[in-house]
């Protein structure tokens, strides 16, 4: 049931891009990200310091870390109110699927963290996908009565399922961004439905008198989030005009309007090309499990384990060594099948 949630949101990631917008917004508006969903820890942060994100860090500490696909990932540098400087790990869910590994990957990449930095960290993750009973927040594991384990915060998007009318009208960028991905999941089957949603929560942008960059900002979120035909995509642009001339007021210009559309297509092919690599890795996994199952017969869980997680070149040159190796060692050459 899981794998086939994963598959049939895979597909449904190819009409709405969630990724890009979540990225950006989380860097723009770190601060109301973290009061809107975790208050707590937000409340611990000194706001007056600086807060810096450190994506090329992350990336160079968990390179070789990889548990099952990655999302949107972010480390960042803040000083506590008591004088602290933690780091603080965010892992962001948004692509609306279950993952058996989920809490397992939050516990490595922690340490992770933590054993490259020699600093505290806290993890915390943002679920979005659309079972409401889903709430991975601790990882744990003991033998030999030694015993090591990890509880992190979680915000679950599906608790505000029915605020949407709040989140419409609160003054946090996230409760938009929030209202924006539920809509979108909403209205995933129905073009016009979901025109009438992006024709409303553009239409609330201008009424809440923000600064430009800021309307410019969410518009982007809501624009990538909620893709509609091209037709409906037009109308609602002369829809933007008309308000635009109505308040007095031109913040997405014909300039604005060409970036955004190009941002939108760059993420668009970036986020297809994802999901034909990842489709592309598990039918060569799916081949060899079947190739090894007809030659060596029923396999172990390490052996499964390894073909799922291994790299493209990996799982190329096992498809080669499978078709002549005498034995299932043979197949990997390192002994490690059982």
């Amino acid at each position: 049931m899981a794998e086939q949630d994963e598959r049939t949101a895979s597909m449904e990631s190819f009409n709405d891009n969630y990724d890009s917008p979540w990225k950006e917004a989380v860097e723009h508006y770190f601060p109301e990200f973290m009061v809107f969903y975790f208050p707590e820890a937000c409340a611990q942060i000194d706001w007056s310091k600086e807060h810096v994100f450190l994506d090329q860090e992350l990336r160079a500490v968990m390179q070789d870390a990889e548990l099952g696909r990655r999302y949107v990932d972010k480390l960042v540098r803040v000083t506590l109110l008591n004088g602290d400087e933690n780091w603080i790990y965010i892992h962001i869910e948004v692509q609306g699927t279950r993952q058996a590994e989920f809490a397992k990957r939050m516990f490595v990449y922690n340490y992770r963290i933590y054993e490259h930095y020699d600093k505290p960290v806290a993890s915390l993750a943002v679920l979005a996908d659309e079972h409401a009973n889903w709430r991975p927040d601790y990882f744990s594991y003991g033998v030999l009565g030694s015993e090591i384990s990890i509880r992190f915060p979680i915000a679950k998007l599906t608790d505000y399922h029915d605020k949407v009318n709040d989140l419409l009208t609160a003054d946090n960028s996230f409760a938009v961004v929030t209202a924006t991905h539920i809509l979108t999941q909403g209205t995933r089957k129905n073009d016009n439905e979901r025109y009438k949603a992006k024709q409303l929560l553009v239409r609330l942008l201008y009424q809440r008198k923000w600064d430009k960059q800021r309307v410019i900002d969410l518009f982007r979120v809501i624009d990538w989030m909620m893709r509609l035909p091209e037709e409906l995509e037009q109308q609602l642009w002369r829809e933007i005009e008309t308000i635009e001339e109505n308040e007095k007021m031109q913040y997405v210009t014909s300039v604005e309007k060409f970036k955004i559309a190009k941002e939108r297509q760059e993420g668009w092919q970036e986020g297809l090309q994802e999901g034909l690599q990842e489709g592309l890795l598990k039918g060569e996994a799916e081949m060899l499990g079947l190739m090894l199952r007809h030659r060596f017969g029923d396999l172990s869980d390490a052996v499964v384990n390894k073909v799922r997680h291994a790299s493209e070149d990996q799982l190329k040159e096992w498809l080669i060594s499978a078709i002549s190796a005498p034995a299932l060692d043979a197949v990997f050459n390192d002994g490690s099948t059982h």
